[in-house]
């Protein structure tokens, strides 16, 4: 894997253009030169211990990496590419955050039991995990009753989470490309 990565930031001449990067997590860590499958630290910007599982939803700031250091916290060897160079696509934030936020949801209530009716042919299994696709995301976006059907606490997080969609994570394909075009 090293030397493929290697490989591939010569032929498109990497250190020539000063490309800026944008990738998920699986694609980040190779160039990272992180240690790939299930890891304990797998976040290139902080400490998030994903073997912590009691902490994961009380624990709200983890802290942050100061340096990628060989040996240390996952990281084998020096990175490839400097961290401030590197960018998360918007769609796999919205997709971790739905996650999140349908792995909060109380089961037993009406907001719950409204998004599995609307998706009926989604299986129990990927509701509870929080599986969604996009369209199904924007489909619920729109929906006023789920705002309705949400507790005080599942209706602050859902209207948050919409808010980070719409001003944070609403990129028009125009903007993405001004925004990694350095001739624009």
């Amino acid at each position: 894997m090293k030397k493929s990565c290697e490989s591939m930031l010569g032929k498109i001449k990497y250190d020539e253009f000063e490309w800026k990067l944008c990738g998920d997590l699986k694609v980040v860590a190779p160039l990272l030169r992180m240690q790939l499958s299930y890891t304990k630290y797998c976040c290139f910007l902080c400490k998030w211990d994903s073997w912590d599982k009691k902490n994961h939803y009380v624990n709200k700031l983890w802290p942050k990496r100061t340096s990628l250091m060989p040996g240390e916290k996952n990281f084998v060897n020096p990175p490839l590419v400097l961290p401030e160079k590197i960018y998360l696509a918007p769609l796999h934030i919205k997709l971790g955050l739905m996650k999140n936020f349908a792995k909060g949801i109380d089961t037993t209530r009406r907001g719950f039991q409204y998004v599995r009716n609307k998706f009926s042919n989604v299986s129990d299994g990927k509701m509870k995990e929080g599986a969604f696709i996009r369209p199904q995301i924007r489909e619920l976006m729109q929906d006023k009753q789920l705002d309705e059907d949400l507790n005080e606490t599942e209706r602050n997080a859902w209207l948050s989470f919409k808010r980070i969609c719409k001003e944070f994570l609403g990129i028009t394909k125009q903007r993405t490309i001004r925004m990694f075009c350095r001739t624009c």
